[in-house]
């Protein structure tokens, strides 16, 4: 029966990663729910979606630019080094601590996907600019990315929209590409420090990647609102049910 839960969690979390995100709303709460101390179970679950964001990169890969005279290896060196200390803090964070968190975290992801458009309207209106600027804040949501990966994707786009990009190929082939090298390097981190229950992580995988082709090829199909919606809703309900335990 927890087999079952791991695979259709895995399952729908892929499909919703490939059309709109928030597969981390399904995928933590079922390692938990599974028994899979916190901290492993966001490590675990991160393992599992690890193959979508590769493929996101492939599917992208002609629409990769660097931005202004910053290159794609510089860019990818930040995102790497960003994902490792969020990971290493992952590592240090007692179960209880996280256990604490997790509502909060999904609530966070949750505000995230259900506001990223506003958000990257105010980023916008910011004005930052500057190489500096441009390392300083892909450094920071690598960072988040690397301890919690919900949301992760909103937070990317709206960092790039932040410094003008506009060609959504583009910004969607740069958060894909940043979020595949900073999970890969927190992968590693989570695996050396045994952080990941390796049974279910593969169990899940192959469940992700399933579910990811399917969602690809249904999720067109159904309009963009009503999946908003959905996606917004999971998130709420996974939210308050932690708050409640």
């Amino acid at each position: 029966m927890i087999e079952l839960i791991l695979l259709a969690a895995a399952f729908l979390a892929g499909a919703m990663n490939a059309v709109a995100g928030g597969g981390s709303f399904l995928t933590l709460p079922a390692l938990i729910y599974a028994g899979v101390p916190p901290v492993a179970a966001n490590a675990t679950g991160t393992v599992a979606l690890l193959p979508g964001y590769a493929s996101g990169v492939y599917g992208y890969r002609q629409d990769l630019t660097p931005i202004g005279n910053l290159s794609l290896p510089l860019l990818s060196v930040v995102s790497l080094v960003g994902g490792l200390a969020g990971a290493g803090l992952l590592l240090v964070t007692p179960d209880s601590v996280f256990r604490d968190i997790v509502p909060w975290l999904l609530l966070l992801a949750t505000g995230l996907f259900a506001f990223g458009n506003m958000l990257a309207q105010r980023l916008r209106s910011l004005g930052l600019h500057g190489n500096g600027a441009m390392l300083g804040t892909l450094f920071a949501v690598s960072v988040y990315g690397g301890y919690f990966n919900g949301g992760l994707g909103i937070l990317l786009l709206a960092q790039l929209s932040l410094f003008g990009m506009t060609d959504l190929n583009a910004m969607n082939g740069l958060k894909n590409l940043f979020s595949a090298v900073l999970t890969a390097i927190a992968v590693v981190a989570y695996a050396a420090g045994g952080a990941v229950e390796w049974r279910e992580a593969l169990l899940m995988t192959v469940a992700a990647v399933a579910g990811g082709y399917v969602g690809a090829r249904v999720g067109r199909k159904i309009p963009k609102p009503v999946l908003r919606t959905g996606i917004i809703a999971v998130g709420l309900v996974m939210s308050a049910v932690f708050f409640l335990k």
